[in-house]
């Protein structure tokens, strides 16, 4: 029994606000580390910790993710997109606690990894949730905006680890910013338990009764409206297809070579975070401060005030993001993100070696301060967002939560790759390890161009069939054309759903 019984656009809001207040947490706990490396406080607390211990402290939350998504992929179908998330927040508050309260470090890893284990079962639950009860035209709108809070937790850490350098002598600096993960846990908790199942999920689980009421609600009509009725049969015949099809385990059903392409699309959903980090976002959300001091010459301060910037930068291009990612289109997207994060990348490595605390060339290092904030003016416009909503998207029902699943494991697999290397490359290799970056990303894109599809504007189900349309019409049959399709048969059907409608009026 839900705490309130709101429908239409109130109940999709409030769906949507929870799932913001998810990944605003998942922002916050992105960004709150990478500020405390410099707090002096902090370091002499753990024995001042070197470079390459510093990257195994804020990587080992990484490694909690991992676990959370395998949990997730494990029983995530079973527990539910509301119980999902409603249990890696208390997981979270746990490892929060341990965090804030350490005096040791094993204390502090093991606090690490048990917060990471409660956000890697978010970062899955939420973006599955909030495209399961989403319009296909609302879909990429809609996890574009959560992706902006998540970039305003980033926001909130840096102008809180800012602020603390005026009292970096207490132990307050470090251990409120560790504690006020909570805060966000709470807050997104409250907001989960008001909000509703996901419908689709739902009849999953045989709820028909309880999927058509929710759907009812989410369409703001009544429970037994022709349309309800009609998208709820809909549903039924899509999760009754896929189950007849899936009659073995999912697992062996991934390398069947049949209509609904399985692995291909476990590995394009998989492949959007895999761009994302190999890309080298957690170079500039972990360890922006480090970079700016380390390798450009700033001072801590001033390298702290210019992450906030960014951030701030990054939230404004992540919202104009909601705006284009329905009517670009993910697709195109991703290749103008990549293609100008290798440009951005290669000058930041340019400014870099001719500039820095080497060089004393403050000309060259404003030059690329300059396009590490041009980088997220593309990042923030396609690959911020585009690896939370696609794997969900791309994805069949009976595969979705198993292939959003492995997309997140494979997302915190090589964010703790990046993430534990950093700091030593840093040291190391200097302005050349951003120059590995640009060529990652350069070879990013013949990979986007010829292996990638348009979720766009079409709803899970038409995905389902786009899939099935191209592999029976073969390598004749254009991407472009079993999309056509697609949208004509979904036309078919809510012309039907008319005329039902308007028989049962005139009954």
């Amino acid at each position: 029994m839900y705490l309130t019984q709101a429908r239409g656009k109130t109940v999709n809001y409030g769906i949507t606000a929870a799932c913001g207040a998810g990944f605003l947490l998942f922002g916050y706990d992105q960004g709150v580390y990478g500020g405390l490396l410099n707090n002096e406080t902090f370091l002499k607390q753990f024995g001042n910790p070197t470079s390459t211990i510093q990257g195994q402290m804020t990587a080992t939350y990484d490694i909690g993710c991992i676990i959370g998504a395998l949990v997730s992929m494990w029983k995530g179908d079973q527990l539910g997109r509301r119980t999902s998330i409603l249990l890696g927040c208390c997981i979270l508050i746990v490892g929060a606690i341990l965090q804030t309260s350490s005096y040791t470090l094993p204390q502090m890893i093991v606090g690490r990894v048990v917060a990471g284990i409660g956000n890697g079962m978010n970062t899955i639950a939420i973006p599955i949730w909030q495209s399961e009860t989403a319009q296909a035209q609302d879909r990429g709108k809609l996890i574009a905006l959560q992706l902006v809070t998540n970039i305003f937790g980033i926001v909130i850490t840096d102008w809180m680890n800012y602020g603390f350098t005026y009292i970096s002598d207490s132990p307050a600096s470090w251990r409120f910013p560790l504690g006020f993960q909570c805060f966000f846990a709470l807050i997104t908790m409250s907001l989960v338990l008001v909000t509703p199942e996901s419908p689709r999920w739902l009849v999953m689980r045989n709820r028909i009764s309880e999927a058509q009421d929710i759907l009812s609600r989410l369409l703001n009509t009544s429970h037994d409206d022709p349309v309800v009725r009609e998208e709820i049969r809909h549903l039924i015949g899509s999760v009754s297809h896929t189950a007849e099809a899936h009659v073995s385990t999912p697992w062996k059903v991934i390398f069947r070579k049949d209509s609904k392409q399985t692995l291909r699309r476990l590995l394009l959903g998989a492949g959007t975070p895999f761009f994302q980090q190999v890309g080298g976002v957690n170079v500039i959300a972990y360890y922006l401060p480090q970079v700016l001091t380390r390798s450009v010459g700033l001072s801590d301060r001033m390298a702290l005030i210019l992450s906030a910037c960014d951030s701030m930068s990054l939230m404004f291009w992540g919202s104009i993001a909601a705006f284009l990612i329905d009517r670009v289109g993910r697709k195109r997207l991703m290749l103008i993100g990549v293609t100008a994060s290798s440009i951005c990348f290669a000058l930041v490595a340019v400014g870099m070696r001719y500039g820095g605390p080497d060089n004393h060339n403050e000309g060259m290092s404003i030059f690329a301060v300059v396009f590490i904030f041009v980088y997220y003016v593309f990042y923030g416009m396609s690959l911020l967002s585009i690896p939370y909503m696609y794997p969900a998207e791309i994805n069949s029902q009976q595969m979705r939560n198993i292939g959003t699943s492995f997309a997140t494991t494979v997302n915190w697999l090589f964010v703790y790759v990046v993430v534990v290397a950093t700091p030593t490359a840093i040291d190391s290799l200097g302005w050349k390890y951003h120059m590995l970056f640009a060529i990652f990303n350069f070879v990013f894109i013949p990979v986007i161009h010829f292996f990638y599809v348009e979720t766009a504007g079409l709803s899970l189900e038409q995905v389902d069939r786009l899939f099935e349309i191209k592999h029976d019409g073969g390598k004749q049959m254009s991407w472009s054309e079993a999309t056509r399709l697609a949208r004509l048969e979904s036309n078919v059907v809510e012309e039907n759903k008319v005329e039902v409608e308007h028989c049962e009026m005139e009954n």
